[in-house]
């Protein structure tokens, strides 16, 4: 009796351990704004808040538009993370949003509506269209290995700012 009674409760010490590790494994952190993009860059919420927020710090926005199932956006934003001109740059000198979903800004989408895209809009709320990635199907896209072209257009546009604005 007393041996059974020892095994029901090693049973049930070892079942409710594991219930309460399953628990915890399906709790997940709260989400912050980087979404994985940066946690030491400042982002801003939605779209109408970077612009409010460009035009106030004279910075330029810069708007990522991706999808947490995409694969190309999950690359994306795994080298972005990891590159430490970009993050400093992205920390320092631009407003930062990303977006899981579409604004009602048709100017944001003018090749269409796809991910991975970054776009950028200087402190008087224009749509850089010169500021490209290299792919002329899909302008605004980046991809991992293009880090070098984001650098480039993320420094073009803190230069545009001094001689344009």
């Amino acid at each position: 009796m007393l041996q059974s009674t020892l095994a029901l409760s090693f049973l049930l010490i070892a079942v409710s351990s594991n219930l309460a590790m399953a628990i915890n494994k399906e709790r997940k952190l709260p989400e912050t704004l980087s979404r994985g993009w940066g946690d030491d860059i400042t982002w801003v919420q939605t779209y109408e808040e970077g612009l409010f927020q460009a035009k106030q710090n004279n910075k330029p926005l810069m708007v990522i538009h991706h999808l947490d199932e995409c694969q190309y956006s999950q690359a994306l934003k795994k080298v972005f993370a990891e590159h430490n001109a970009i993050q400093e740059m992205a920390q320092n000198e631009f407003v930062m949003l990303n977006l899981r979903h579409e604004t009602q800004d048709k100017n944001l989408s003018p090749d269409g509506q796809y991910v991975p895209r970054i776009m950028f809009i200087d402190p008087s709320l224009t749509v850089r269209a010169d500021l490209i990635g290299k792919y002329s199907n899909r302008k605004y896209t980046y991809e991992p290995e293009d880090m070098e072209t984001l650098e480039g257009n993320m420094k073009k546009a803190l230069r545009l700012l001094q001689t344009e604005l």
